[in-house]
């Protein structure tokens, strides 16, 4: 829900601001810097809750911790990516896919109801698949407009 709000609420202020600088209502910039503070906000969580984040990810995969700091560096990477004209496209394909990678390790959490603020098993199970997956088809077709659109 968090990374929704900063989304919706930065778009919101940036769209405003730059309506009153440059008159006009011109939404793709105001997108762009959402999105990018949005993934900031997600990045900070691979390095407060690292323990939680783990836990999202199958037993099968190795190296978790480093996985976990390495795409936390990968949303910091992308945040910056979308704002500078010649990375923006390429940005936004490494973002589509990066959405899309990650939904299982969501569904997975979901599965064993992982909280990932608090690295337990009392998270809200199943039921928040029914807020996370369209946010996630949200997310996919931000970028998508975003990082393609003028």
């Amino acid at each position: 829900m968090k990374p929704l709000i900063v989304l919706l609420g930065s778009f919101g202020t940036a769209l405003l601001v730059l309506h009153f600088i440059q008159g006009g209502w011109h939404w793709q910039w105001p997108a762009r810097i959402a999105m990018s503070t949005m993934l900031l906000l997600t990045s900070s969580g691979h390095f407060l809750f690292t323990q939680g984040m783990m836990m999202m990810l199958p037993p099968f995969l190795p190296a978790k911790k480093t996985l976990i700091y390495f795409t936390g560096l990968l949303e910091i990477l992308a945040a910056i990516g979308l704002l500078i004209p010649a990375l923006r496209t390429v940005t936004a394909i490494c973002l589509l896919m990066f959405f899309i990678l990650i939904l299982p390790a969501n569904v997975y959490a979901a599965l064993k109801k992982i909280n990932l603020e608090t690295a337990g098993y009392d998270g809200p199970g199943l039921s928040y698949l029914w807020f996370r997956i369209p946010m996630q088809l949200l997310l996919l077709a931000w970028v998508y407009a975003a990082g393609f659109g003028g």
